[in-house]
């Protein structure tokens, strides 16, 4: 998806039609369309004939352009949940596995990466309670599959707001909440994630609207990708005035929210009240 963005952006500040770009390649415009929207593979040859037809004469730059879309034409691990795992999550975990910074706020429950199994499991049969007990399971495993970025040589930085509400609130028996909280104790203290927490006594934010995460790529020739969640699946922006304000209001917030040395404490508080 960001790959078929930057293509998008490199074509039209080359001032070139879809048709022009099909041309050069000998396919249709529908082709060059569906390269942009992430709708068919990226062909490497296809790619770098574009590239250098959009005024792109950095030879290192194509390299690491090329080496991204073979990359991404690659099937991810997570293709092997594919059948409980909806189109519009598939280019969430993509994006998940290829930022190497990830913000995100959080007002309703801990953001997936940190949930513990009965944690997860908790929040998924509350999210759909007519799914089989199978499906339930097979997303539980994706979860915890996720998660495993995290213990990478090179993690990305996660940078998480999460709402006071978030860990008052009740979900399933005590022990499932103690366990979470404990969990977020350990992850806190690792070098690549900060965990800060909205208390009440903060009032009002930028982001009361819902939960967002924020995409950041280790190409500096990739756009920021933000991800906005709602109750049936998520919209995502990488134009630069919308991922702009996502960016604003989140840093907003780590200012407003406890600092992320206050944390470990604060969750110390809260699980001996659980």
């Amino acid at each position: 998806m960001v790959l078929g963005r930057r293509l998008h952006d490199l074509r039209e500040q080359a001032g070139l039609t879809y048709e022009e770009a099909a041309r050069a390649l000998d396919v249709t415009h529908a082709t060059v369309r569906r390269m942009e929207k992430a709708q068919v593979g990226l062909k490497v040859p296809y790619v770098e004939k574009l590239l250098r037809l959009y005024g792109v004469q950095d030879s290192g730059e194509i390299d690491a352009f090329l080496g991204l879309a073979r990359e991404a034409n690659r099937p991810g691990w997570w293709h092997r949940y594919r059948d409980v795992l909806p189109d519009w999550f598939s280019a969430f975990v993509s994006l998940e596995a290829e930022a190497d910074q990830i913000r995100a706020y959080e007002p309703h429950y801990v953001p997936g990466l940190l949930q513990t199994e009965g944690y997860a499991t908790a929040v998924l049969r509350a999210g759909m309670p007519h799914a089989p007990r199978e499906e339930v399971e097979r997303l539980v495993a994706l979860r915890m599959s996720r998660q495993e970025l995290l213990e990478r040589k090179d993690p990305p930085l996660l940078w998480v707001v999460m709402d006071e509400t978030v860990l008052r609130r009740p979900l399933g028996r005590p022990h499932v909440m103690r366990e979470q909280v404990g969990r977020l104790i350990e992850v806190a203290a690792q070098p690549r994630v900060r965990l800060q927490i909205m208390p009440f006594a903060a009032g009002l934010h930028p982001a009361m609207y819902g939960p967002f995460h924020l995409f950041r790529f280790p190409v500096p020739e990739l756009s920021d990708v933000a991800c906005a969640e709602s109750l049936v699946g998520a919209a995502y922006f990488d134009q630069r005035d919308d991922v702009s304000a996502f960016r604003e209001a989140l840093d907003r917030m780590c200012a407003q929210a406890a600092p992320v040395h206050r944390t470990e404490a604060l969750l110390g508080a809260i699980r001996k009240e659980i």
